[in-house]
């Protein structure tokens, strides 16, 4: 299988390509909408085809490429189908894979962050978007987030995965790439260890996070599959511009 890790730094947001080496279609996890210039470069450079376009939830702190991938490419957009969005190709389903090529993905419904949030699992690789983080998780006060969700989704379903598979999350704010189901378990310091679900519900009450700044346009685009608003405030107008940043990974 062809890989690569990109990272969109406005939004510490992990952008994930899969692409079979005999078909040469491939599939984009949680393309953002400011990369997309990039992301298509990668994507012909590696002399592939965009099949889907596959985001984990509805984010609340970018706009989703999916949309703008489809016009450009024809590539189809697959969503988590609990979330019945009208714009969406594939209703993506626990227990139906998503097979492009020699690539299986299988969807894992992970709630907590969001009702709707799914990790996809591919060989011994989970792309756990916001449910769970390097040494972190996604927030629980919006969106239908569900600290009780959350910690079972992780501990019952991430966790029962073996120790050696890797962990890809949505996000990472300190640079790093990589982690391990056993790493998680042990490091993790909200998750990990012998915590307990009261001990992860008194520490998600008091996180003390600020209301996210681009939630409110963020959360009614994505819900179209990806459509900016019209007028932005100008301190998030970079938030839907195209930018072409050098890949990583």
């Amino acid at each position: 299988m062809i890989f690569r890790q990109l990272f969109e730094p406005l939004s510490s947001t992990y952008t994930y390509l899969l692409g079979c080496e005999e078909t040469r279609q491939a599939i984009l996890i949680d393309p953002v909408i400011n990369s997309v210039n990039r992301d298509l470069a990668e994507i012909s450079r590696l002399g592939l085809t965009l099949a889907y376009s596959l985001d984990t939830h509805i984010h609340a702190d970018h706009i989703t490429a999916a949309l703008e991938l489809k016009s450009k490419v024809g590539s189809k957009i697959a969503m988590p189908a609990i979330d019945r969005l009208p714009c969406a190709d594939v209703g993506i389903e626990e227990g139906s894979p998503l097979n492009v090529g020699s690539i299986q993905l299988q969807p894992l419904h992970t709630p907590g962050h969001t009702d709707g949030h799914f990790a996809y699992l591919s060989g011994d690789r989970i792309f756990t978007g916001d449910s769970l983080l390097i040494e972190g998780c996604g927030r629980t006060d919006f969106q239908n987030g569900d600290a009780d969700a959350l910690y079972k989704s992780v501990r019952e379903k991430l966790f029962s995965l073996p120790d050696e598979f890797l962990v890809y999350p949505g996000h990472d704010y300190k640079d790093r790439r990589v982690s391990s189901i056993a790493q998680e378990k042990i490091r993790n310091p909200r998750l990990g260890g012998d915590l307990t679900l009261a001990q992860f519900k008194d520490i998600m009450a008091n996180l003390n996070l600020p209301y996210p700044k681009f939630i409110d346009f963020a959360v009614p685009g994505n819900k179209l599959c990806g459509v900016c608003p019209d007028h932005l405030p100008e301190n998030l107008e970079k938030y839907c511009g195209h930018m072409t940043d050098s890949p990583q990974g």
